[in-house]
């Protein structure tokens, strides 16, 4: 380590698995009602003739597919890390939230498709079947969004599986109603009026999940981090005079990390050493943005304008 050179890396406890990690067992359970109402559904919208069943039956198998993709990540992004991945496969929980956005907007526009086609060729749905065969999706999802739901608000790659599952939700309230509607009057278009419906709320949650995923893959300051208050917040301590190089970014949910360099006086680095000036950047980022995973590079005064063109 050379002169003027000071790398310190503080961390809290290591991270020993992903957020998602903790829910692997309920998507376990979700996946299994997903598949048990897939298949009731498709013989259901067969029975009775409904396109929103198929559809929402449709829908309920990239479900499946999504939340096999969401355990298989969870399994490789809790590998351990190597010497050439230094962190692990913890990005694959992130590209199976790409995937699933994929697939969401690939059913999505199948349904809204499949609607117009119903407009064109009317069918006859049986409004009785449809509607007890939308009552048992409806029921099953309720049971897999409550398992979902805590999971939802710490980890993309469980959001991802739970807001497929909401999307199945609120796709058999709709061929539910589509069902209410046919065997009061008879109204054979509110089938693939549900139908469009359910295409059209699995759109905007997906893009906004698209959003998020984009965001730590091109490793966007995480949300809810604000990098003029992270910067003020160093500056603040005693001795620090100046930060460079500061760059905050997400591995994949509940793992972000960070990277200074941080210019300190050298009188207070000759007084108070540099482990305890780590020790006070460490906790101050921990106690204020839930930043742990933080690398840090204290530099004496002068030093950054002999770093000027090396260190970007």
């Amino acid at each position: 380590m050379g002169a003027g050179h000071d790398h310190g890396h503080a961390h809290g406890a290591p991270v020993t698995g992903t957020a998602a990690a903790a829910y692997r067992g309920r998507l376990r359970i979700a996946l299994s009602i997903t598949l048990t109402v897939m298949v009731v559904e498709i013989v259901g919208g067969v029975l009775a003739d409904s396109l929103a069943m198929i559809a929402d039956a449709a829908h309920m198998a990239t479900d499946a597919l999504g939340l096999g993709m969401a355990l298989l990540a969870i399994h490789f992004a809790n590998l351990p890390a190597s010497a050439n991945r230094t962190f692990g496969y913890a990005r694959a929980e992130i590209l199976a939230a790409l995937a699933n956005c994929l697939l969401l907007l690939g059913v999505g526009g199948y349904v809204l498709y499949e609607a117009i086609q119903r407009f064109v060729t009317p069918a006859d749905t049986e409004g009785g079947l449809t509607m007890v065969f939308a009552l048992i999706g409806l029921a099953a999802n309720m049971v897999s969004l409550t398992l979902l739901m805590r999971g939802q608000k710490e980890s993309l790659n469980v959001r991802g599986a739970f807001l497929e599952v909401a999307a199945d939700a609120l796709g058999s309230v709709a061929v539910l109603v589509s069902a209410v509607v046919i065997l009061t009057t008879g109204w054979q278009a509110a089938d693939p009026i549900a139908s469009l419906v359910i295409g059209l709320m699995i759109v905007p949650r997906t893009l906004k999940l698209l959003r998020e995923t984009l965001d730590v893959l091109l490793e966007s300051a995480p949300k809810g981090v604000n990098m003029a208050e992270v910067r003020a917040h160093m500056l603040a301590l005693d001795g620090v005079e100046d930060v460079h190089d500061l760059h905050v970014w997400t591995i994949t949910s509940g793992m972000p990390v960070l990277s200074a360099h941080v210019v300190v006086r050298s009188d207070v680095l000759n007084a108070t050493g540099h482990e305890k000036m780590l020790h006070e950047l460490q906790g101050c980022l921990g106690d204020h943005f839930d930043v742990e995973h933080c690398t840090f590079q204290l530099e004496p005064g002068g030093h950054a304008e002999h770093e000027a063109g090396l260190c970007h």
